[in-house]
């Protein structure tokens, strides 16, 4: 992103100059924004890397890792799912330091040093060290989303916020969706340990690139028009202004039934889907008999769809202004679909095809989730509320990983997996009944339509 005091011919307006004080903001929709198509794809790409970083340990297990390192069913899944141990802890803090000193140097070393993190899984032979190593890749993963939220809540009005936080969060299929393809094929032309290196290597690039592309604020970025920053401002005042310090609106969080009905909701559901995500290319391997190169492209299939399937439910939820009846089908539905692969028992057709409505509905509920916890926490704290509800995912996430690893080490095997993955999901889509929906209907004309002025994810 260019410095306030020079433009550069990056940039993304095209006549160089700021509009004069009083422009009327751009009316052609979210993409006409120069912040959209200048902080969208930058945000993408960040939270992108760092999803790559986190989810590459499923290959290398699935790719020869555990027998080389002899790990066994507990261990494995003991070493994977150690990174959301340090997700979970450094989640608020993240979020504290974003808010009172600086989202944008958050997000720069942490990318830069979760890079190098990443590098060293490839060079470890001890499980020791693969553990501590994995529970500081979360402790450093975990300021990004906070941070991330920060940012775009600054840069994007009300209007806008669900629609970037859906582009925000697409990340996390898209990415595993590529990450198994290309995982896969760096495994199965070299080994575990080169994949492990090549795929960190560019987060240590990026981090210090995002020192020179992101601003804290849009007032600090020559290229916001007038017109935009006017909107941006008029946005804040109409926001809901906190009643206390920092710690106070905090403890306000901890006291909100339900956002606490919430993040317990959000644990059984990151509880399925981090089992889900983990452990299919082991899953998928073992029912196929292909090898990894395959079964990384076997596995990026459910990804695909998992993205339309969030754009789509994202759009008609934005229209309709509705957020629960576009969250808890969609779960139970996931639910019911990992019982019914686990049923197809050898035809893995069938059973892939199952694993695939598993995973798009897992997915296609989490841009209108997000925006229902900012509607639902108490006012001007509703990144508080998120940080709070993604500290209960990680935990969940946690027990997933390492659960559903670890059973299908057991006599339990694949179908005590599919079981622990189900009933996470269904008991989640139950949880989203007990929620009562503040019915506030979308603006005319508009694409998405918030209930609060500060929708994170």
């Amino acid at each position: 992103m260019p410095s306030s005091s020079r433009r550069t011919s990056g940039s993304p307006t095209s006549t160089g100059a700021r509009q004069p004080a009083g422009a009327p903001p751009p009316t052609g929709g979210f993409w006409s924004s120069s912040r959209a198509r200048y902080l969208i794809p930058v945000a993408f790409l960040t939270y992108s890397l760092a999803y790559l970083d986190k989810s590459n340990y499923a290959i290398a297990s699935a790719g020869g890792m555990t027998g080389e390192l002899h790990l066994s069913a507990g261990l494995d899944s003991l070493i994977a799912a150690s990174f959301f141990l340090g997700y979970f802890f450094f989640q608020i803090p993240g979020t504290i330091y974003a808010e009172q000193r600086s989202a944008r140097r958050l997000v720069a070393w942490s990318t830069v040093t979760w890079g190098l993190l990443a590098v060293v899984q490839g060079l470890l032979s001890s499980p020791g060290q693969l553990i501590a190593v994995r529970f500081a890749l979360g402790v450093v993963e975990g300021a990004v989303l906070p941070s991330m939220v920060m940012l775009l809540g600054r840069w994007f009005t009300d209007r806008e916020r669900g629609r970037a936080n859906t582009l925000l969060i697409l990340g996390n299929p898209v990415t595993v969706m590529w990450l198994s393809a290309l995982s896969g094929w760096l495994v199965s032309v070299s080994n575990w340990r080169v994949m492990f290196i090549v795929e960190g290597i560019p987060s240590v690039i990026w981090g210090l690139l995002c020192l020179r592309l992101l601003k804290d604020r849009p007032e600090d970025a020559s290229w916001v028009s007038a017109g935009e920053l006017a909107a941006l401002q008029e946005d804040r005042n109409a926001a809901p202004a906190p009643s206390g310090t920092l710690s106070q609106e905090y403890r306000k969080v901890l006291r909100s039934r339900p956002v606490l009905l919430m993040a317990v909701q959000y644990f059984f559901w990151s509880f399925g889907m981090y089992g889900f995500i983990f452990w299919l290319p082991s899953i998928v391997k073992k029912g196929s008999g292909e090898g990894i190169g395959a079964t990384g492209l076997l596995t990026a299939v459910p990804y695909a769809f998992a993205v339309l399937a969030m754009l789509v439910n994202s759009r008609l939820s934005d229209r309709s202004g509705r957020r629960r009846i576009a969250v808890w089908p969609w779960l139970g539905a996931g639910g019911l679909a990992l019982f019914g692969s686990y049923a197809a028992g050898s035809n893995f057709p069938v059973a892939l095809a199952l694993l695939v409505v598993a995973g798009l509905c897992l997915y296609a509920p989490y841009g209108p989730y997000f925006a229902l916890v900012s509607a639902l926490a108490p006012p001007g704290v509703s990144g508080a509320a998120v940080a709070l509800v993604n500290s209960l995912g990680a935990l969940g996430s946690f027990a997933g990983t390492y659960l559903v690893g670890w059973i299908r080490g057991t006599p339990l095997g694949d179908g005590g997996a599919f079981a622990l993955m189900a009933a996470g999901a269904l008991l989640s889509a139950a949880l989203m009944l007990a929620v009562r929906e503040p019915r506030t209907p979308p603006a005319p004309g508009t694409v998405t339509r918030q209930p609060t002025a500060a929708t994170r994810t």
